[in-house]
């Protein structure tokens, strides 16, 4: 399974299936014409752990591990299984609206999804 991790603001490549993994809609983007295919925001942290990281930006190994919990819920797990199914056909490029790729969810989605792939 291939992932590929960007911001919904750069080009993907050809062929790859854009999925945003943001819980919010992102400002000023028209969901007409929006530059992804799927939006998955079950596979995004949740409100309050976001809110808790924007607190809190230097405890990214302890938002690791929290988004890592969440990422056990019913509803994320289902969000992965679609990742997963999406990933067997093509790439998947995760996409977010956050500035900081490397300080946020995107990474860690990658990191998961790439271990089970290998299991």
């Amino acid at each position: 399974m291939v992932v590929l991790i960007g911001r919904i603001y750069d080009e993907t490549p050809p062929g790859a299936s854009r999925v945003l993994v943001d819980r919010l809609w992102p400002r000023g983007v028209r969901k007409e014409g929006a530059p992804w295919d799927v939006w998955l925001k079950e596979a995004a942290p949740s409100q309050g752990l976001r809110n808790w990281y924007h607190a809190n930006p230097e405890e990214q190994v302890e938002f690791r591990r929290r988004y890592l919990e969440e990422l056990e819920g019913t509803a994320a797990r289902a969000a992965l299984a679609e990742l997963r199914r999406l990933g067997q056909e093509r790439p998947v490029a995760l996409l977010t609206a956050t500035r900081d790729l490397t300080h946020c969810q995107v990474p860690v989605l990658r990191e998961v999804l790439e271990r089970e792939a290998v299991d």
